[in-house]
């Protein structure tokens, strides 16, 4: 998540420097052909171009808002997660406060880091859709720290579990379900122990399926990408767009020199124009396809790590403990 006030105008340019240099190569070649090789038969009509246009504009507008919403709805769920884990901690710590297991509370609230920890490092793995090894996002992760791509998972759930369940708990698929089933059969026996009443368990195990849902929410958005489909069609046709906007223009810029000081030259307005208009809507995509996958490590991503921190301080805190970890802070403004 980009922390500072916007993204710089130098800052987007450096970051699609290389479709600027796709989209220069494509406005010269036309624009040389037509003044230096009389190929006047190059430059086709504006109109059709112009509705062409038009059409993208939608599409790119609707691929937007969907990836929009699925950037909002990832911040929603862990939105969510910190107001059900600051709420299980609470009942914990005050259910377990008036009994004899009062040392219960901390190897529940560590599990629950476990957890955050575990479903953290899942929601970063890489897809074949997601576009972190584009060689633009590639350069750009350089600035921030991933913290899931350079950590050892197993080195992190070592702090929070003991060496039996940490040793189980590698040994599964979806480690973050299985730390909350843990979690489940830990409370059930403090229920059968009689330490906890079955008011207390309704409670938790509400508290606990909050947690599946959020979790289930989060890999769907990870695992279901922007539909493939509307995905394909929307670059298709603006890789078509792109190619013949420089031919679309070539008679207008011509005759805009007629009669005039720069008649000859005003050509060349072609280039930087096409360039221009192009890179508008190229980079309109880009931004959206950047923002389609939340989770993936981009410096658009919810910045989930950070959030995992913040719960755990939290947490920690109502334990009194006073040797509290330090917050997330930016990179280059990007907070992950």
């Amino acid at each position: 998540m980009h922390a500072g006030k916007r993204y710089s105008l130098s800052e987007f340019i450096r970051w699609t420097r290389r479709d600027i240099y796709r989209l220069t190569i494509l406005a010269i070649i036309p624009t040389v052909l037509y003044h230096y090789f009389k190929l006047t038969f190059l430059s086709i009509s504006w109109v059709p171009i112009a509705l062409l246009g038009t059409a993208i504009s939608f599409i790119i507008g609707f691929k937007n808002n969907a990836s929009y919403s699925r950037l909002w709805e990832a911040r929603q769920i862990y939105g969510g997660i910190i107001n059900s884990s600051r709420a299980f901690g609470v009942m914990i710590r005050d259910f377990l406060a008036s009994t004899d297991k009062k040392d219960e509370v901390t190897p529940i609230f560590y599990r629950h880091f476990a957890w955050l920890t575990a479903l953290r490092f899942q929601l970063r793995e890489p897809r074949a859709w997601e576009n972190m090894t584009e060689p633009s996002n590639v350069e750009y992760a350089r600035l921030y720290h991933i913290a899931e791509r350079t950590d050892k998972l197993e080195d992190i759930l070592s702090q929070y579990l003991p060496e039996d369940e940490l040793q189980y708990i590698l040994k599964k698929k979806n480690r973050a379900t299985q730390i909350m089933a843990l979690q489940s059969a830990h409370i059930n026996k403090l229920v059968a122990d009689g330490v906890l009443s079955e008011l207390h368990l309704q409670q938790l195990q509400m508290a606990i399926t909050a947690f599946y849902e959020h979790q289930g929410r989060a890999e769907r958005i990870k695992n279901f990408p922007y539909p493939r489909n509307f995905s394909s069609i929307a670059t298709i046709m603006l890789n078509l767009f792109v190619v013949l906007v420089p031919y679309g223009l070539l008679n207008e810029f011509n005759k805009l020199g007629n009669g005039t000081l720069i008649e000859g030259y005003s050509i060349w307005l072609n280039i930087p124009f096409a360039i221009l208009l192009t890179w508008v809507f190229d980079t309109l995509d880009t931004v959206g396809e950047s923002s389609s996958n939340p989770f993936e490590g981009s410096s658009n991503d919810v910045p989930i790590t950070n959030i995992s921190r913040t719960i755990e301080i939290d947490m920690r805190d109502m334990l009194d403990e006073e040797n509290l970890p330090q917050p997330i802070i930016a990179e280059n403004s990007i907070l992950m």
